[in-house]
C-alpha cells in the first residue's frame, strides 16, 4: 500500500525527481516537466524529436530517478506482438506450457521508434496502453501498476515507417518535443561529459514505484473549479470548429487537459488548477490529436497553429483568488 503524501510533499518530491533527471538532460526543464506531468497524471508520452536530442536518454533517466523497473524495446519492421507481450514456451521438464514476460511487463517501457513497426506489433503496445493489460493466446495478463509507456518517433523519416493510426495518437496523453539546445546549453553537455570522464550519467533514486503512487494519488485531490473545466472543454470544442481542421480534439482531449492540468498544478506547489496550468500544457495535449484538411498539408498549418489559435480566440476565466 503506498503511503499517502499532501500536495506540498508530492510537490517537493517531484522537484527532487526533476532536479535528478537534469543532472543528465541538460536545460530541457519546461519539457521535463511536462513529461513528468504525463505520469504523474497516469498517462503516456510521445517523444517526437530529430536523432540526438536526448529522447532515450530522458526516459532512462526518469526510470532511474522514479526508482522503477525500465525496459527498452527497438520497434523494427520484423517485430512481433509476442516480442512485446512475452509468449507461452514448453516446460519439458513439466510437460506443460508456461508463459514468459515480455518487456510490457515493466515500470516505465521506453518504446523506440515506434512508428517503425507494423500495425500488428502497434495493437499489442495500444491495448497495454490503453486496458493495462494484454492478451497472449486468448489469455488476459494485467499490467502491474505503474505502467507507462514512453516512445520515440523521428519526425523527418518516413521512409519504412508505419505511421501510428489516430486512435493510437490519442491514447498518448501528451506529445512533447525537446528541440535544439542552445549553445550554452550545449557546451554544458560537453563540458559535463569530459569533467565525468566517462559516457554514463549516475542518477540516485529519488522514490519508488510506491512513491509515484502516492504521488499519483495526490494528483487526484488536486481540485478543478467548473470555470476551469468549462475552458477545457470550449478548448477541445473549438478544435473542432477551426476551419483548417478535418477532425478535431476528441472528448478525451478536454479529459486529457483537465488530467494533465492538475499534475502540472501540483508541480507548481498548488492544489488547484488555473488557466494558466491549462495553457501550458495545451499544445502538448491537444496537437497530436488534430487532424488539418489535406489541401493545407503543404503549409504552415499544424496542430499546434490550431491550438496556439483556439488559445487566443476562446476567453479565459478569471483566476480564482485562493488563500
Amino acid at each position: 500500500m503506498s503511503p499517502q503524501l499532501s500536495t506540498q510533499e508530492a510537490a517537493a518530491l517531484a522537484g527532487r525527481v526533476i532536479d535528478e533527471v537534469e543532472k543528465a538532460v541538460v536545460g530541457k526543464r519546461d519539457a521535463l516537466l511536462q513529461v513528468l506531468a504525463a505520469v504523474l497524471a497516469k498517462g503516456h508520452v510521445l517523444l517526437e524529436d530529430f536523432p540526438g536530442l536526448g529522447k532515450t536518454l530522458a526516459a532512462r533517466s526518469f526510470a532511474r530517478a522514479l526508482g522503477i523497473e525500465f525496459t527498452r524495446a527497438q520497434f523494427t519492421p520484423d517485430l512481433l506482438p509476442a516480442d512485446l507481450t512475452g509468449s507461452f514456451v514448453y516446460d519439458q521438464r513439466r510437460g506443460e506450457f508456461e508463459f514468459r514476460r515480455g518487456p510490457l511487463f515493466t515500470g516505465l517501457l521506453l518504446a523506440d521508434e515506434v512508428n517503425r513497426t507494423p500495425p500488428k506489433t502497434q495493437a499489442a503496445l495500444l491495448e497495454a496502453m490503453q486496458e493495462r493489460q494484454v492478451t497472449v493466446e486468448g489469455e488476459t495478463f494485467a499490467l502491474a501498476a505503474p505502467f507507462h509507456v514512453l516512445a520515440t518517433a523521428n519526425p523527418i523519416e518516413y521512409e519504412g515507417t508505419f505511421p501510428l493510426p489516430e486512435a493510437q495518437l490519442d491514447r498518448f496523453l501528451l506529445r512533447v518535443s525537446f528541440g535544439y539546445p542552445s549553445a550554452r546549453e550545449e557546451y554544458d553537455v560537453l563540458a559535463r561529459r569530459m569533467t565525468r570522464r566517462r559516457e554514463e550519467v549516475e542518477l540516485d533514486a529519488v522514490t519508488d514505484g510506491a512513491g509515484l503512487l502516492a504521488m499519483q494519488e495526490a494528483v487526484e485531490t488536486v481540485t478543478v473549479d467548473e470555470s476551469v473545466g468549462r475552458y477545457c472543454v470550449d478548448l477541445a470544442v473549438a478544435t473542432r470548429n477551426h476551419p483548417d481542421v478535418l477532425t478535431g480534439a476528441s472528448p478525451r482531449g478536454s479529459l486529457g487537459l483537465v488530467l494533465a492540468a492538475r499534475a502540472f498544478a501540483l508541480l507548481r506547489g498548488r492544489d488547484y488548477v488555473v488557466p494558466e496550468d491549462v495553457k501550458a500544457i495545451a499544445r502538448s495535449v491537444l496537437a497530436h490529436r488534430i487532424t488539418v484538411k489535406p489541401d493545407l498539408w503543404m503549409t504552415d498549418v499544424s496542430g499546434r497553429s490550431v491550438v496556439d489559435a483556439v488559445l487566443q480566440q476562446v476567453p479565459t476565466p478569471s483566476t480564482l483568488a485562493r488563500p
